[in-house]
């Protein structure tokens, strides 16, 4: 259970139909808030009852709350002023203009939930009025009529991400050309321009995490200067990837079989990559132990 000094954290998003909740949403989830569409103002009392029960588990819930919850949706404001005695609840309300939202409508080709037998601009109208005191009254108003989808997700993350929260999780994979390319990565390098390890026989049983087999990569000609370049390289490619919030990446580097070269290299690049800012690094050698 929390305490009085460590009250459980919601964020309630709503706002106008087609200014972003979805994008807001998966960028929170990024984030590691516990994320919850479209749900009716009467239940968040019950969400933060579940979240205070399951403690340290669910420390940060999001919730997504519209006009989609119709004749539920006219209890939203007294709802959440009954839940700040206990809980740091904090409202943001997204809009955009007329003309912003007609065309994402046209663009996806939905009718605007309050249209009815009118035109889209009658339920935006009509969203608008009935909206009008929940923005009034929200801790946050974001205007998304100029933003793109990535520039939304990175004006939630700046918002709301903790000071040790990642801009980019990536994995360094290891693998053997032998064994397919790995279908599931963003940047691919081959490290089979060195001498083989596996041909000289002290070093065949070893492998990459070996301190014999990664000294013997790394004395080779233009191993270490292709780490230097290729680590150098990526530099302005994460701090883009941050910038255009993709969360997520994997780089691999393969050699035939995925057990020396490959190895070698994917550890020490990770090393290096995983001290440039807003970077955080795992490690996978899709192909070691094959035999």
């Amino acid at each position: 259970m929390t305490t009085d000094n460590e009250k459980q954290e919601m964020l309630i998003v709503t706002g106008m139909s087609g200014a972003g909740r979805s994008t807001v949403a998966n960028a929170l989830e990024d984030l590691g808030w516990y994320v919850v569409d479209n749900l009716p103002p009467q239940m968040l009392r019950p969400l933060v009852d579940l979240a205070e029960r399951a403690s340290n588990n669910l420390p940060k819930i999001a919730a997504v709350v519209d006009i989609r919850g119709r004749s539920f949706f006219s209890d939203f404001q007294e709802i959440v002023q009954s839940l700040k005695s206990g809980t740091q609840v904090r409202v943001i309300f997204l809009e955009a203009t007329d003309d912003a939202l007609v065309r994402r409508f046209e663009s996806v080709r939905r009718p605007h939930p309050l249209q009815g037998d009118g035109t889209l601009l009658d339920g935006i109208g009509a969203e608008r009025r009935r909206l009008q005191a929940v923005r009034e009254s929200s801790d946050m108003v974001i205007d998304t009529s100029d933003l793109n989808i990535h520039q939304l997700a990175t004006t939630i993350t700046e918002c709301f991400a903790d000071e040790d929260t990642a801009g980019v999780h990536v994995t360094v994979m290891s693998f053997g050309y032998k064994y397919g390319l790995p279908t599931d990565v963003d940047l691919v390098a081959d490290a089979r321009f060195l001498p083989n390890p596996f041909w000289i026989p002290a070093l065949r049983p070893h492998t990459g995490l070996d301190p014999e087999v990664a000294d013997f990569v790394f004395e080779q000609e233009g191993a270490r200067e292709f780490l230097d370049a290729y680590a150098a390289a990526l530099k302005p490619v994460l701090a883009g990837y941050q910038r255009e919030n993709k969360r997520h990446a994997t780089i691999a580097i393969g050699c035939t079989g995925g057990k020396h070269r490959s190895v070698a290299m994917a550890r020490e690049l990770a090393g290096m990559i995983g001290r440039y800012p807003g970077v955080a690094i795992s490690v996978k050698h899709r192909d070691l132990g094959r035999e």
